[in-house]
Formats: structure tokens, C-alpha cells, sequence
């Protein structure tokens, strides 16, 4: 194994289990570039947040953060032009970006995710918690379909769909652990809805009507898992697997949420490893019953948000 890939793979191997998990069903070369592209991902969160492999190590240090975004963007920059680099994170990206011809416009379109929290910006509305979610996640769907040797502009769409879900899905399992450092991302206008101030969501009070507005955007985001299906088709029988596999993991998260009600936030939702092999197992049947002319379903994009094209 190459060792910028071996590093790469410490880094999902530590960061994430659940994509860990998913990478492993990978053809070879799919894998890699998941791993390469998983890394530089990683990096950028975890420097942005002051993070350890996904893990806060305390409240990030707001008065330094623009300097450390703009540190990013820097050398993501002088990556993405072929320029040499020596941190691994950017030179997988490189790399990833190489091999796959990623437009540099995908990982500056991640990069305005951070910035979206650096700055501050409000989550007032669904549209604008759907353009985070983007930023954020849908867009390293879209960079994960071109590593998957998938193109064209409604498959690319698919991709993001699912980001965008697993992003909604993360904005549920840490509603709580957000507002502790300050952060809201369910929508304002949902919260004031239903009665809860945004400064208030962390009040044990407001458990019960914080976790209604969460089930409202489980419901959102089953709209764009059920969208992500149709990209299934599209892919190779592994690459299909895979990506089937982090959709039932992530499915199972927000339905312990469900499960658990306004005490969901006790415990950090997550499933162990013996369920993460069960739903690998029942997404190879997803993966499977999408082979053949029959296989792509017809689910409408209507009134979903949509990511610009240009």
C-alpha cells in the first residue's frame, strides 16, 4: 500500500467506523480514492474545529478560527493547482483530485461549509439548513460519485441528496452536544414554532418540543435517502454495496433517535459493530435487487433543494 494511502486509512480507520466500514466493500481503486478523499475531509473539520479525529477537544477557539480557515483554503488552493505540498491531508486531496478529475470547485464548495460555522451563520430556514447540509456533506457525495466513476448532472444530484441526509442525520444525533458550544442547526423558524428560543435548546424544559422539531427533520431527511436510491443503479455492484451500507448505518442512527424520544441525546446514538455487519449484510440485497433494466427506481426530485450546476 502506497503510505500516503496507508495514512489516509489511519485517519478513517480512527474518524469514522461507519465509513470505515462502507470503504472496505470498495473495488480497489474506489477505495483508495475514498480514503484519500475521506482524509483531506477530515482534516479540514478537524482543524477548523480544533478536533482530534472527529473528537472535540474542548470549545473551538473562535478567535483564531478565520485565521485557521484561511490557512486551509490556502493550501487546498496550492493542491488543487499541482503545487508541492507537505501535510498528507493535501496531498491525498491532490492526489484524489488527479486521479478522478474532481473540478476544484467540489472541495472550495466544502470548504464554505466551515466557513458557514466560522462566521456564525444562522440556520433560519429549511432552504438554508439544506445549503449547510450541502456545503457540508452533499457536496462529498457529489466528489464520492466522481471517484465512483459517476457522472452526469441528476446522478450527481442523487449523490448530494444522500450528503445532505447524512448531514441532517448528524444534526439530530448532536443536537445537544452543538448547542453546548453554541451551535444551532435545526431550522429557527421550526424551533420558534414550536416554542423554543434558539439560545434555549439545550434547557431540559425543551427536550420535549426540541426532539418534535428533530423528528420533523428525520422526516425531511427521508426525502433525500429515498431520492439517493435511484443513484444505486447507476453505480458498479461494490460501489452500490458500499454506499447502500453507510445509508442503512446512518438510516439506524436516526431511528434510534426516534426510538429513544426526547431522552435521545442521554447517550450518543450509534450502532456497535455486529449491527454495522447486519446492515452490510441486508445492503447487499439493496445493491443487488437494483441490477438489470429494472433496477433504478422513479423517485421525483420535487421540491428538493438543489445544488447550483455552475
Amino acid at each position: 500500500m502506497e503510505p500516503l494511502v496507508e495514512h489516509s486509512l489511519r485517519a478513517i480507520q480512527q474518524g469514522s467506523k461507519s465509513f470505515a466500514l462502507a470503504a472496505q466493500l470498495f473495488a480497489p481503486r474506489t477505495r483508495e480514492g475514498a480514503i484519500l478523499l475521506y482524509a483531506w475531509c477530515r482534516h479540514c473539520d478537524d482543524v477548523t474545529d480544533e478536533q482530534v479525529l472527529g473528537f472535540r477537544t474542548g470549545r473551538p477557539s473562535d478567535g483564531h478560527a478565520r485565521e485557521r480557515l484561511a490557512a486551509l483554503e490556502h493550501e487546498t488552493r496550492r493542491a488543487l493547482a499541482g503545487e508541492p505540498v507537505q501535510e498528507p491531508a493535501f496531498a491525498a486531496l491532490q492526489e484524489v483530485v488527479r486521479r478522478h478529475r474532481i473540478p476544484e470547485r467540489h472541495p472550495l464548495d466544502h470548504l464554505r461549509g466551515f466557513a458557514m460555522d466560522v462566521q456564525g451563520a444562522r440556520i433560519e430556514t429549511l432552504d438554508e439548513c439544506c445549503r449547510y447540509c450541502y456545503h457540508v456533506a452533499g457536496v462529498v457525495g457529489v466528489m464520492m460519485a466522481y471517484v465512483m466513476d459517476a457522472r452526469g448532472g441528476d446522478t450527481l444530484d442523487r449523490a448530494s441528496d444522500l450528503g445532505i441526509a447524512f448531514q441532517m442525520t448528524n444534526i439530530a444525533r448532536d443536537v445537544m452536544d452543538d448547542a453546548r458550544t453554541g451551535r444551532v442547526y435545526l431550522p429557527e423558524e421550526w424551533l420558534r414554532e414550536a416554542g423554543v428560543p434558539p439560545s434555549g435548546v439545550g434547557r431540559p424544559a425543551h427536550r420535549p418540543a426540541v426532539f418534535s422539531v428533530t423528528e420533523r427533520l428525520l422526516d425531511e431527511a427521508e426525502r433525500y435517502y429515498a431520492s439517493a436510491d435511484v443513484g444505486l443503479a447507476r453505480l458498479p455492484f461494490r460501489s452500490a454495496w458500499a454506499v447502500a451500507t453507510a445509508r442503512r448505518v446512518y438510516r439506524d442512527i436516526g431511528r434510534l433517535i426516534r426510538e429513544r424520544g426526547p431522552r435521545a441525546w442521554d447517550q450518543r446514538a450509534s450502532t456497535g459493530r455486529g449491527r454495522k455487519i447486519a446492515l452490510a449484510v441486508a445492503a447487499a440485497g439493496d445493491a443487488a435487487a437494483t441490477r438489470g433494466a429494472s433496477g433504478e427506481t422513479h423517485v421525483s426530485r420535487d421540491g428538493l433543494w438543489t445544488r447550483s450546476r455552475v
